[in-house]
């Protein structure tokens, strides 16, 4: 058995590609869209090699209204080299900071639409550090 891909449902396809992408750093590996089931489907990985695993973002076009319950998902985890660098870059972005990395080995923040993404330092944690060691949680994740 081979794990292949997590499903999210995604309101507004381009904030979630400039926050999976542009701000998170997952890569986009193939698109389709579905004229006739009026969907497109966004498949994107970390690029990492022998990680095959991927994210499908699913875009319905006529979707109204942003979706609820994103909590009810759970949360997508990843590694990442640095993680004060990468809750830096997504702070930058405009990306809330929920539960900041204060033992320098895990935060959390939201997509866009809601979905829980957990950041792991790969390896040892990193030294506790400011803004981070003193900055609150906010909201839930």
């Amino acid at each position: 058995m081979r794990f292949l891909h997590a499903m999210i449902r995604v309101y507004d396809l381009d904030a979630a590609l400039h926050f999976f992408c542009d701000l998170l750093g997952l890569v986009e590996v193939r698109r389709r869209d579905v004229p006739s089931g009026r969907f497109t489907l966004v498949f994107l990985a970390t690029g990492a090699d022998g990680d095959a695993a991927e994210i499908e973002l699913t875009h319905n076009w006529d979707q109204e209204t942003p979706y609820t319950g994103g909590r009810n998902f759970g949360h997508l985890a990843f590694a990442v080299p640095d993680l004060y660098a990468t809750c830096a870059r997504l702070a930058e972005g405009g990306v809330t900071i929920l539960r900041p990395p204060r033992d320098g080995h895990m935060a959390f923040v939201r997509s866009p639409d809601g979905i829980s993404v957990e950041l792991l330092q790969s390896g040892p944690g990193l030294p506790p550090a400011e803004p981070w060691v003193s900055m609150p949680n906010t909201g839930t994740w």
